[in-house]
């Protein structure tokens, strides 16, 4: 088990510094740059156009922005594996204060999705393979299909609409007046559960649906393997043959894309912050996409990319504990 982890830790740390020069180097082959922008502002805000170009030297100059996009790079991942992320172009401010608790929310939000994902999913999933061709079956099968078809930005619309005019519940928000400022407490966090309900059901709606689909299906196929009629021929109840011998090997493919969900979950999320007007990383990471503030984008972007690299290392660990010869190989 050891040397299985180490060799784990290994490759992350091999993956992450690939895909920070992934992310650094896509940033910037859009064309142009903030400044590009900036000066387009200020032409179309009255600057003379010799002010102009000189601000933007002196800005390019103040940022590094002058330097050759490699050494911009190593500077930049230099500082982030030493918590500075240097300041964001758009917004003047330090991206880790700018981060601050977004980033918390919007991995907070995410695994809510992933838990109501799997808490609806998987034993609907189950109901579906051992009630093969049932009306419940094919219920649930409509269901699936219904889940995925409808858009992120669709359903936050409708539930906006549901909790203003139905419930009386404010959206837009994930804290009430009282606690937006104030400091963790166990009560700000019952008010955040209390305004988190509408983002995660609808992120999770879509994964839900998935999940349901591919739990069935494995089910399915683990319930016609000879281990199984082995089990049932030693005259072992149907419940303690699903539970102990299918159901533990089917969860093996979902385990294993629990690191590939989390980027999903967190682009649904932004999709449904922006929508919802909600206080989280995704909304900033696309007004920095659109300004091209490399910095700011970047950082967001290996922290989505470090989740990725988490999420596989725990659904690795996982696997090793649901199936021991994976530890073997």
């Amino acid at each position: 088990m050891t040397v299985f982890l180490v060799r784990r830790l290994f490759t992350m740390v091999i993956s992450f510094l690939l895909m920070s020069l992934v992310i650094f180097i896509i940033i910037q082959l859009a064309p142009g740059d903030f400044i590009t922008h900036l000066m387009a502002q200020m032409s179309g805000g009255g600057m003379r156009d010799e002010y102009a170009r000189e601000f933007a030297e002196n800005f390019r100059r103040l940022h590094g922005l002058d330097q050759p996009k490699w050494i911009q790079y190593f500077i930049w991942i230099r500082n982030f594996l030493t918590g500075d992320m240097g300041h964001s172009l758009l917004h003047g401010r330090p991206v880790a204060t700018l981060l601050g608790d977004r980033l918390a929310l919007s991995f907070g939000i995410s695994a809510g999705s992933l838990l109501f994902t799997w808490l609806i999913g998987i034993p609907i999933g189950i109901y579906g393979a051992t009630h093969k061709n049932t009306i419940g079956d094919h219920a649930a099968t409509f269901v699936g299909f219904l889940g995925l078809s409808i858009p992120n930005f669709f359903l936050a619309l409708v539930l906006m609409i549901f909790a203003v005019f139905v419930i009386d519940q404010p959206v837009g928000m994930l804290f009430s007046r009282a606690y937006e400022e104030a400091p963790w407490s166990l009560a700000k966090a019952l008010d955040l559960a209390k305004n988190l309900w509408i983002p995660i059901v609808v992120i999770g709606t879509a994964g839900t649906a998935g999940t349901l689909r591919i739990m069935r299906g494995n089910l399915l196929d683990m319930l016609g393997q000879p281990y199984v009629t082995t089990a049932r021929s030693k005259g072992l109840k149907e419940r303690i043959v699903v539970r102990r011998h299918a159901v533990r090997i089917a969860f093996n493919p979902l385990v294993s894309t629990l690191g590939m969900s989390l980027p999903t979950l967190l682009s649904g999320e932004t999709i449904t912050s922006i929508v919802l007007n909600l206080p989280t990383a995704g909304p900033l990471l696309f007004e920095a996409l659109l300004a091209e503030d490399i910095y700011l984008s970047a950082s967001i972007l290996q922290f989505y990319a470090i989740f990725l690299l988490l999420g596989n290392l725990m659904a690795d660990i996982a696997l090793t504990g649901l199936d021991p010869r994976i530890r073997l190989e």
